[in-house]
């Protein structure tokens, strides 16, 4: 698996629309150490978004 492979399994995951048929795949052809990176970035991304969110809605 590529790089953007990953990103999209990642996403998909996060959003809860994985497929059984790409969870599978992931499981067969993926390195768990690119998904623990990229689901940790993920994660930071998200909760930096939530923050700023929040930051600008109350002052």
């Amino acid at each position: 698996m590529n790089f953007i492979s990953t990103l999209k399994s990642v996403a998909a995951a996060f959003f809860g629309v994985q497929s059984d048929k790409n969870r599978a795949r992931d499981l067969q052809d993926g390195k768990l150490s690119h998904f623990i990176i990229i689901s940790i970035i993920a994660v930071f991304i998200f909760i930096a978004v939530l923050v700023t969110v929040v930051s600008l809605i109350i002052p």
